[in-house]
């Protein structure tokens, strides 16, 4: 009551509170959406070479791409797969129009001829080419007859003409490369000229790393010498513990006792009858279609099954009982199940393998075939005698004769119940052994028919109850979670670790994580945590609760990077290995300096090896890898010369040549200069973007709106 008194009290202060509330709400709106020149704030999803990609335009194309993939892609990876297209689509405009690419209308009906559009059987003419005349009559007609057809093709339209630009663009800068006989010449003998050597290699493992001191300067002075190495972008690090929503022990048991407490009758009063009536279970129902419906989480299903199609942790069990016995509870994945045996049939489900000789005019027959039915008799008696040769693969046969669509399975059509083939063909195939093939005609054609299995089936009605965590186990996990959250806030951020321990959970980290990244390791699609993270009011040590799939993760950001640069620290993982590597090459060429190869073998407790046939394009040395400054250094010694230490990828080297093979002589180098230029010209598309994109400023503000 004090408290309504107080509130009453400052009615007039509240109404001014909410009345300014009101007018910074309704004032918000019109500065963000405009400032004082008239232009938009923040109406670009991103800015490529100072050129905006609407937020409108983007929004748009999001949304038909959703209409397009449905359920099966995020809106997050939507999102991501548009951005791309559109920083492509506006990198390669901008060449376009600094070149003067068009594409005229007369040209694009040229391109039409290599869309699906040229597909299409209305635009074909009775030689099955596309007619371009009754393409355009077809576009007027919508035009004029269906706006939203007509709206579909200028879509498609907008889309055939970026290809054809695209096209002509690349196709310029292919006309600029080529590959002279010289070259081809070349490539040929670097692939072809052959070296063996004999060598010593001292490892860079025989120095240990413990004994190679490195300064955080020399890492800053490693990252400033090969900076392409060391470029970031916007990162984040995460820990987290997950409060995961699932059954417990006590839930477990309580659904299986829920389950059995099924199976037998019980007796009850009855109200309307004034007296005890007996409920029939599981067990005597003689309803179980109703029973099903009433107590089970899966209704009654009537169909035979093979064992193949039963849960296999009881398949084999179902198997051995008779009908009327019952097996269960069992547990099958997320469920408590009872089953009980309806119904048997012993060889109930056939397998059956065939091969099909139709004739024309025969039910569902392909157009190529012409033959006339009694072509076809002739040809299926033909194919019977064949198959029922011991030497014969049946499976073969069939591939290389048969009609029907399962040719290319070699005639197999699987296991099916009475019932579910024509009439014929079923009778023959419950009718007859394993093993028998003989001929059946059908309103499809003439079947050569082998019978391949034949398998029991069993009715099995199923009582199942879901195992699901109980409200009280959805308390306790919300009070443990809120628990370890407030426990956490109220530490020092680098307790995080140690309070999730004390309790017995598990930390799980999760590194560098992208600005417009959504799937968590652990957690599946998380946007908001990482919208989160990457909030700029959010700091490292900070720690939030989010509600995720099946319970919650209490999320601690551990680390922010920037974009640019590594630092020494980050870096380290990188430049490390390489400082040291140069250092200890330095060790050991001061070490051997001036000795010959059996000597450094000796000090160095190695041994002298060989390679033969090794080429420079393909620099590999048997038991040590790639390692071309070796193999190059090789090719530039005369026969049995030996060279100096060499910094090698994974040692120091000498090496001594034992042989050289140049390559046999070729009468032209064409094909060899051909197939640079083909090569060559595949790379194109993807390397003439890729450079474009490296080259441009691209400001990416997708995180702003999603």
């Amino acid at each position: 009551m004090a408290i309504l008194e107080n509130i009453r009290k400052r009615t007039t202060v509240l109404i001014l509170i909410i009345g300014l509330a009101l007018f910074a709400f309704v004032i918000s709106g019109v500065f963000s959406s405009n400032n004082f020149s008239g232009g938009k704030v923040g109406s670009s999803v991103a800015e490529v070479n100072g050129e905006d990609i609407s937020i409108d335009e983007f929004r748009a194309e999001v949304e038909t791409a959703s209409r397009r993939y449905g359920p099966t892609v995020t809106s997050t990876q939507l999102v991501n797969m548009i951005y791309d297209q559109e920083i492509r689509k506006t990198l390669l405009n901008q060449q376009f129009e600094d070149l003067g690419i068009e594409v005229e209308s007369d040209q694009i009906v040229e391109f039409v001829k290599t869309s699906g559009y040229a597909q299409i059987p209305d635009f074909m003419d009775e030689n099955g080419f596309f007619n371009e005349a009754v393409f355009l009559s077809a576009i007027a007609d919508w035009k004029a007859n269906d706006p939203l057809r007509y709206d579909a093709w200028l879509q498609d339209e907008k889309a055939i003409i970026q290809a054809a630009k695209e096209n002509i663009y690349f196709n310029l800068i292919k006309g600029g490369v080529g590959a002279t006989l010289t070259e081809g010449k070349l490539d040929y003998k670097l692939a072809n000229d052959k070296v063996g050597i004999q060598y010593v290699r001292v490892p860079y493992t025989s120095i240990p790393d413990s004994t190679i001191e490195v300064s955080k300067s020399e890492i800053q002075a490693y990252i400033d010498d090969h900076k392409m190495l060391f470029e970031q972008d916007k990162a984040r690090d995460i820990r987290f513990v997950y409060f995961e929503e699932k059954p417990s022990a006590e839930d477990e048991n309580a659904v299986k006792e829920s389950i059995t407490t099924l199976l037998d009758d019980v007796v009850e009063y009855s109200e309307a009858k004034d007296a005890n009536d007996t409920i029939k279970g599981f067990r005597n129902t003689t309803d179980m279609a109703a029973f099903l419906d009433r107590n089970s989480d899966t209704k009654y299903d009537t169909i035979y099954k093979a064992k193949k199609d039963l849960p296999s942790v009881v398949a084999d069990t179902l198997f051995t009982l008779e009908i009327g016995d019952i097996y269960g509870p069992y547990k099958d994945g997320d469920f408590y199940k009872v089953s009980k045996i309806m119904g048997k049939k012993a060889n109930g489900s056939v397998k059956a393998s065939h091969i099909l000789i139709s004739w024309a005019g025969a039910e569902r027959v392909s157009p190529t075939v012409t033959r006339t039915k009694e072509e076809a008799e002739t040809r299926a008696k033909e194919l019977l005698a064949e198959a029922k040769k011991a030497d014969v693969q049946f499976t073969t046969l069939a591939r290389d004769n048969s009609d029907g669509p399962s040719a290319p399975r070699g005639g197999d059509l699987g296991y099916f119940q009475e019932g579910v083939m024509a009439d014929e063909f079923n009778d023959f195939s419950f009718g007859n052994p394993v093993g028998t093939i003989g001929l059946v005609e059908t309103q499809f054609g003439y079947h050569i028919v082998k019978v391949d299995d034949k398998q029991d089936i069993l009715q099995v009605a199923t009582l199942t109850r879901a195992i699901e965590p109980s409200e009280e186990t959805i308390n306790t996990l919300f009070t443990d979670a809120t628990k370890f959250e407030m426990s956490s806030l109220d530490a020092a951020a680098e307790d995080f670790g140690d309070i999730a321990r004390e309790s017995n959970y598990t930390v799980r980290p999760v590194n560098k994580i992208k600005e417009m990244e959504e799937n968590l390791p652990g957690l599946g699609a998380q946007r908001s945590i990482v919208q989160w993270v990457f909030n700029d009011d959010t700091s490292v040590g900070d720690i939030q609760r989010f509600n995720v799939n099946n319970g919650y993760a209490v999320v601690q950001l551990t680390k922010k990077y920037q974009k640019g640069l590594m630092t020494p620290e980050d870096a380290s993982f990188i430049a490390l290995p390489e400082i040291r590597k140069e250092r200890k090459a330095e060790q050991i060429i001061a070490a051997n300096q001036g000795k010959a190869m059996d000597a450094i073998a000796s000090s160095n407790n190695v041994s002298v090896s060989t390679a033969s046939a090794l080429t420079v394009k393909s620099p590999t040395i048997p038991g040590s890898g790639r390692e071309p400054l070796v193999v190059g250094t090789a090719f530039a010694l005369d026969q049995d010369q030996t060279s100096g230490l060499i910094k090698g990828n994974t040692g120091v080297f000498m090496v001594k040549v034992t042989n050289k093979t140049a390559a046999p002589e070729v009468d032209n180098y064409s094909t060899y200069a051909q197939s640079l230029q083909t090569s060559a010209a595949a790379r194109v598309n993807g390397a003439v973007y890729n450079a474009l994109k490296d080259k441009a400023e691209i400001e990416d503000k997708r995180a702003t709106f999603y």
